[in-house]
């Protein structure tokens, strides 16, 4: 069974497939995770609510990708419902002369970056980076661009820390949302792990109910502090080597985003928070804390303190939503650096060996300013950087330095790496922003892919060279997203019932059209590319005429679908469409007329095009036992006709035979997206599989083989 809980920052779409039977509306999952800042605003208000994410209750392991052989529940598996004849249900393409079937994925690469939420969660590591997105922590080669992955995480991962002791080189540790395959209340992990084996050192069960926001390492190594997001905002102290817990105590009432140990003790570390500044030691079995005392600093209020850094001779720099620095020694306030930025200062970076201080925050970019400054080591000059995103607005979320370089993640899902001699900016990982990802399709003759989402990009990418080719901003969030057979158009599906028609080489709007005021919730070019399909959340499915020209007209629709449309494909012949609704139906369709087939036999025979629908006899198999059907949001058959892929609200990619008409059909399943996935489809000669997170703003590619 499938829970899904949500208390703050609800709102409705389609989708996701959570829908309510009764109101057949679908929810969606907002972004944010528990506790977790989202927007700027709601540090300002400190209205953070306890937990703003969807609870799945997951199976009690899960296994590692490529770990788990094809299973079946036996006794529950009747004998096959039907033959389907010896004719091949879905068109072969891209595949030559030997078809097999898809036996394994492995994964291969991300692109996507948690920028939205989290914050100093992005770290050099020898010769390359390490951050996290969804469950997944990736470890990026500069070098090569090749990635590699952690992927013991059961839930979403919210922070993430490197060791910096010599003896201690190349440990992460990493904590997450508090797991829900924990039936005793969800109690959260760090994990504590190797980046050249990817395997667990260590696994901490917390106190901290709702997720682990911070953790950090003291000055040997050897002592672990984490920081939870449970109602007493619980700080804890870990010898990680031996799983034992030094210390724990409840530190304040509101969220504490960031808590570090000084980079020169194993014993005094400092919490900020909302309204919140102290300064802590840990004594045998105990957390003794002091508040910090503003004094006489005329300009000295107390307020939310965002992100903090060290200095020499017991100096703290704290910085503030207002967008001052506080500077303190010991517990007391010493002075402050007023206006360091323009808009609140949401990280900071100690560098060790020389003690030069990098801040990072929200900022227009200007010829005087930026959102990345580097400081001398009381703070008190300093160089700006200009990122040169082409955003309005540049939002730092994390920052670190290295051998002349700064590295950057943004809010945005970009991580740039900046020149501290030039200045020069360099974007080495680039992803969709905060908002699900619910447009994605691969192009029919090269390992190219595009990607649409409610961030209103569309952006395509090189999926054999692992990098992004281009971006498009629409203004408005896209739903949908497909190649023409050529692969010389894209077609993309606006939340506000618009699509437009782009010429791949320029990326320029060949022709729009909005017939509906409802979201487009899928669309599809004919095999032969004369007709469009859109189909929308307003029970209607309409086809264009493509050879009339950019006008677009209007040729035929269907006027009895019983519910919204969920996906289209059209056969080999062009002459039918089958048509998955809400209901659960799968409806079959006359092109260009709209009429409704209802010969059994007549469309037995039919032989598709695609076939990305989630209902029919076809895939009885694809349902899980004790899920609802709203549970599958997505399937796609491989172009080998003989494989067909699903992605689900617990966030599982699972791999069938095609067809597989029996109920609980054997498969297997793996892991890495959070809850849910909203697209997937194989690319060219299937060499690949894509699947696009919702809650997690990601893409992930995997190898088929």
């Amino acid at each position: 069974m499938s829970v899904t809980v949500y208390v703050n920052g609800i709102h409705w779409t389609a989708r996701s497939l959570s829908w309510s039977l009764k109101m057949m509306v679908i929810f969606r999952v907002p972004f944010s995770c528990p506790g977790y800042d989202s927007d700027i605003e709601r540090e300002r208000r400190a209205e953070f609510p306890v937990r703003s994410h969807a609870v799945s209750i997951r199976p009690m392991a899960v296994p590692r990708p490529g770990s788990q052989p094809k299973d079946s529940l036996v006794e529950d598996r009747p004998s096959s419902l039907r033959s389907f004849g010896t004719h091949d249900k879905v068109q072969k393409n891209n595949v030559g002369k030997k078809r097999k079937p898809i036996e394994d994925i492995t994964l291969d690469h991300v692109f996507g970056y948690r920028g939205t939420d989290c914050r100093n969660n992005l770290h050099y590591i020898n010769d390359d980076i390490v951050y996290h997105t969804a469950s997944v922590a990736i470890v990026h080669s500069l070098s090569s661009g090749n990635q590699t992955f952690y992927l013991e995480h059961t839930d979403d991962i919210l922070c993430l820390t490197v060791n910096q002791h010599p003896k201690f080189k190349n440990i992460v540790a990493t904590g997450q949302i508090g797991d829900l395959t924990d039936m005793a209340g969800g109690v959260s992990c760090v994990h504590v792990w190797d980046v050249g084996t990817r395997q667990p050192l260590a696994i901490l069960r917390t106190p901290h109910g709702n997720g682990v926001c911070s953790v950090s390492f003291s000055a040997t190594g050897r002592l672990l502090l984490s920081v939870g997001l449970d109602p007493d905002h619980t700080l804890a102290v870990w010898r990680w080597q031996e799983g034992v817990k030094l210390a724990s105590r409840a530190s304040h009432s509101e969220r504490i985003f960031v808590a570090e140990f000084r980079p020169d003790s194993d014993t005094q570390f400092v919490s900020v928070g909302v309204r919140h500044v102290k300064f802590w030691v840990v004594t045998g079995g105990s957390l003794l804390g002091k508040k910090g005392v503003l004094g006489s600093v005329e300009e000295a209020r107390a307020q939310t303190m965002l992100s903090l850094a060290f200095g020499a001779n017991s100096l703290t720099f704290t910085g503030a939503l207002s967008g001052d620095v506080y500077v303190w020694r010991d517990h007391l306030l010493l002075r402050l650096v007023a206006r360091a930025h323009a808009g609140p200062v949401l990280t900071m970076y100690t560098t060790l060996r020389d003690g030069l201080i990098v801040t990072g925050g929200k900022e227009r970019p200007s010829k005087e300013g930026g959102s990345v400054k580097l400081w001398d080591q009381e703070m008190k000059r300093c160089r700006a950087f200009q990122l040169e995103t082409g955003q309005p607005v540049d939002c730092v979320r994390s920052v670190c330095r290295g051998k002349g370089k700064i590295l950057v993640g943004t809010k945005e899902g970009d991580i740039i790496e900046l020149g501290e001699k030039n200045g020069a900016s360099n974007v080495l990982l680039s992803g969709h922003a905060e908002g699900a990802i619910w447009g994605l399709a691969a192009h029919p003759s090269q390992d190219i892919a595009i990607s649409a989402g409610d961030d209103g990009t569309v952006r395509t990418w090189d999926i054999a060279d692992k990098r992004p080719v281009s971006k498009v901003s629409l203004g408005q969030p896209a739903r949908a997203a497909a190649y023409s057979p050529d692969g010389d158009m894209v077609a993309i599906g606006l939340l506000n019932g618009e699509f437009l028609l782009l010429v791949v080489a320029s990326m320029k709007v060949w022709g729009k059209k909005r017939d509906r005021r409802s979201t487009v919730q899928d669309l599809r070019f004919s095999p032969d590319s004369r007709y469009l399909a859109v189909g929308t959340l307003e029970n209607a499915m309409d086809f264009y005429d493509l050879s009339q020209g950019p006008s677009l007209a209007r040729c035929g629709y269907c006027r009895d679908v019983p519910g919204f449309v969920l996906q289209l494909d059209f056969s080999a012949d062009a002459k039918f469409i089958q048509v998955s609704t809400g209901v659960f139906q799968r409806m079959v369709y006359e092109v260009p007329s709209g009429h409704t087939v209802t010969d059994a036999l007549q469309i037995d025979r039919i032989t598709w095009a695609s076939w990305t629908s989630t209902q029919g006899e076809e895939v009885q198999g694809i349902w899980p036992r004790g899920l609802e059907k709203r549970n599958v949001n997505c399937a796609c058959v491989s172009h080998s006709g003989l494989t067909i892929a699903t992605g689900d609200d617990l966030g599982l990619v699972k791999l069938f035979d095609f067809p597989c008409p029996e109920k609980f059909a054997r498969h297997k399943r793996f892991t890495g997206h959070s809850a849910h996935i909203t697209a997937n489809t194989f690319s060219y000669g299937d060499r690949f599989l894509l699947t696009a997170g919702g809650q997690d703003c990601s893409l992930f590619v995997w190898k088929c083989s």
